[in-house]
Order: structure tokens, then sequence, then C-alpha cells
């Protein structure tokens, strides 16, 4: 058997997830990957790594 992938005609095409994002440490010279967002009510938010999180308190 082959391992090659059929198409159908009218197949659903894989969707990307536009949802998902990635972003960076705001702390100076860091750049690590953060998952901790800091923002008021309607403002833009401020990502931090793990280590930086405490800076990001200033954002609330």
């Amino acid at each position: 058997m082959s391992e090659e992938l059929i198409r159908l005609p009218g197949a659903i095409e894989p969707v990307t997830r536009p949802g998902i994002q990635h972003h960076t440490c705001e702390h100076p010279d860091c750049g690590k990957d953060a998952g901790w967002g800091f923002a008021k009510p309607k403002q833009p938010s401020h990502w931090f790594c793990f280590e930086h999180r405490a800076d990001g308190e200033a954002y609330l």
C-alpha cells in the first residue's frame, strides 16, 4: 500500500488556528516565550515570562 494521501474532490482542507499567538517577554534583553499577560480592561496586553511576571503587575 502507498503512504500517499488521497485528496477527494470537495474535501475540507486543514485549517490553521488563527487564535493561537506566541508572545515574547517584554523585559529588556529577555526574549523568552511569555505566558503571562497583563492589561487593564480595553488596553493592550503586556507579556512576560515566568521569571519576569512580577514586572507585569505595573500594568494592572
